[in-house]
C-alpha cells in the first residue's frame, strides 16, 4: 500500500510540473526575468513571476496597440483587514472597492481582480467588452483550478500560472473577436495545461476510492 501511495505522489508531482511549467515557460518564449513593474498590472507584481510578467507586458502590448482594448491585473493579499458581521456586507465592500479601481480605467478594458484571502476572484470589463469576455469561462477553466489545487506547490506559484493563464486567456477572447490573432500568444498551452490537471485530480478521486474499497475489503477479511 505504501508503495502504492508513494507512486501516486511522484505522478502527482511530475503533472504538476509539467503544468506550472506550460505557464512559466512556454516553449521557452517566456523573457528572462528583467522587472516587477507593468502598466498592465495594477497592484500585486511581487505575486507573480517576472517572466510571466514580461510575457504579459508583451500580450497586453501587442492587443492594445492591435485592438485598443486594455487588460489589467489587480491582484492582492486581502482587500481589507476589516471584519464584516456577514457575508453580504463583505461582498458589498469589495464590489465598491473594485468599483473604485474600474473608475479610473479608460474604456475599452477588462479587469482581472483577485484576494488571496479573501477567495476571491473576479472579471470586470467595460460595457462593450461583457459579451466579447466569458466570465464564466475564463474563470472556471483557466484560473480557478490553479488557485484551488491542494499541493505542495507555494502560493506564489499558483498565483503566477493563474494569472498569466486567465490573462492570456482574456486577450486571445478580445483578438478573436476583433477577427486577428496575437503574435505573443500562447496558443492552446493554457487549455492543454487546464486540461491536464482536470483529468489528473478526476483521476486521483477515482484512485482514492479504489484504495479505500480495497482497504475496507481487506479490513473485513482480517
Amino acid at each position: 500500500m505504501r508503495t502504492i501511495l508513494k507512486k501516486i505522489g511522484v505522478l502527482f508531482a511530475l503533472l504538476m510540473a509539467f503544468s506550472l511549467a506550460s505557464f512559466a515557460d512556454i516553449n521557452n518564449s517566456v523573457p528572462a526575468p528583467t522587472k516587477l513593474d507593468s502598466k498592465f498590472i495594477l497592484n500585486g507584481a511581487k505575486m507573480i513571476d517576472p517572466r510571466a510578467i514580461a510575457k504579459i507586458d508583451e500580450m497586453g502590448n501587442e492587443l492594445l496597440n492591435k485592438t485598443g482594448v486594455s487588460v489589467y491585473i489587480y491582484a492582492t493579499e486581502h482587500y481589507t483587514t476589516k471584519e464584516f458581521p456577514n457575508k453580504k456586507s463583505k461582498m458589498e465592500f469589495i464590489k465598491l472597492y473594485e468599483q473604485n479601481i474600474t473608475k479610473n480605467l479608460k474604456n475599452p478594458f477588462v479587469l482581472l481582480s483577485m484576494s488571496l484571502e479573501d477567495t476571491h476572484i473576479n472579471l470586470l470589463s467595460s460595457p462593450e467588452l461583457k459579451k466579447v469576455v466569458d466570465k464564466d469561462e475564463i474563470l472556471d477553466k483557466y484560473i480557478i483550478p490553479l488557485l484551488a489545487s491542494k499541493d505542495k506547490n507555494s502560493m506564489y506559484s499558483k498565483v503566477s500560472a493563474a494569472m498569466f493563464n486567465g490573462y492570456a486567456a482574456i486577450t486571445d477572447a478580445v483578438a478573436k473577436s476583433n477577427g486577428i490573432e496575437l503574435k505573443s500568444s500562447i496558443g492552446s498551452s493554457g487549455t492543454v495545461a487546464s486540461t491536464i490537471w482536470r483529468v489528473f485530480m478526476y483521476t486521483v478521486v477515482v484512485i482514492g476510492l479504489i484504495l479505500y474499497t480495497i482497504a475496507v475489503l481487506k479490513s473485513k477479511k482480517k
